[in-house]
């Protein structure tokens, strides 16, 4: 079996592969016949990455999100695909409590304020007055491993907890007029691409705060801009609809925090999605039942 990767992962883990190579672009410059396994993260593999690999058995995808990945285009060529989950949930709840953090209490604008030589006489100055999290409302669009995690500590600051999804919780729509946060915890789907429109951020309360650490495509991204340009709401944002691009009318804004898709970047929950990966290889090398296989 010939194993490939587009990077290399962190960890002890990864060190238990046998013979990967390393590809030094993606997509491949010429088709590679005989690999077998392609390992990657946030990359696309569609069909006609798929065309340049014509023996590939196993997408392995670094991360529970595999929405770069065409399953179905995979399925149709015999290719199997699996991903992370279930060790990334903590790291990723920790970071959005932080985004709502530094939101709520106008973090990035505050530290601006010091940094900039601005702090002179007074504590409280009335812009950097910000809203305690204590007896306001979450609501978590979104309720699985990831949601749930994040309710728990929201709970712990006193917050009231709210949901949406599609088997329970309060309409959406309903959600997002009655929510001082609201923070998104679904996979980026035909049916979530663009579900926080223009229309549906219209009815965020004044001085709402939005939260994404999911897919940044889930939100309707230049109305979401028009509305931080505005100065209406506020936003935590660690993902963004065309990554590595940030529109460049956010940088400079105060009411914005801004992190580059790390909401699982710490260094025991990479580790531990190294370890996932490679026991979803390794199952395939041996021939056993993936561990981790995403449904068609």
């Amino acid at each position: 079996m010939t194993i490939a990767a587009t990077q290399t992962f962190p960890g002890p883990a990864w060190d238990e592969l046998p013979n990967v190579t390393l590809l030094e672009s993606w997509p491949p410059a010429e088709p590679l016949p005989g690999l077998d396994v392609l390992i990657e993260a946030v990359v696309a593999v569609g069909p006609d990455e798929l065309d340049l690999l014509p023996d590939l058995q196993l997408v392995a995808n670094y991360g529970v999100g595999y929405d770069r990945v065409d399953v179905l285009a995979c399925r149709e060529r015999g290719v199997a695909v699996t991903n992370t989950p279930g060790v990334l949930d903590a790291a990723v709840a920790d970071l959005t409590l932080a985004l709502i953090l530094a939101c709520r209490r106008h973090l990035v604008a505050s530290d601006r304020f010091v940094r900039e030589g601005r702090w002179q006489s007074g504590w409280a100055r009335p812009e950097l007055l910000g809203h305690d999290l204590a007896d306001s409302t979450l609501g978590l669009v979104g309720m699985g491993r990831i949601g749930s995690q994040v309710a728990r500590r929201a709970e712990a600051f006193g917050m009231r907890v709210v949901h949406h999804r599609r088997s329970d919780g309060l309409p959406l729509d309903e959600l997002l007029q009655t929510s001082d946060v609201v923070s998104l915890h679904v996979p980026l789907t035909p049916e979530t691409d663009g579900l926080i429109s223009r229309e549906r951020l219209a009815l965020l309360r004044d001085g709402a705060t939005l939260v994404n650490s999911a897919r940044g495509a889930i939100v309707d991204e230049r109305a979401l801009v028009d509305e931080l340009v505005s100065g209406r709401i506020s936003a935590g944002l660690d993902v963004f609809a065309d990554e590595p691009q940030v529109p460049e009318r956010l940088l400079d804004l105060p009411n914005v925090a801004l992190t580059p898709h790390i909401a699982s970047a710490t260094v025991e929950t990479r580790a531990a999605m190294t370890r996932v990966l490679v026991d979803n290889v390794l199952a395939f090398l041996r021939g056993e039942a993936l561990p981790n296989e995403v449904p068609a």
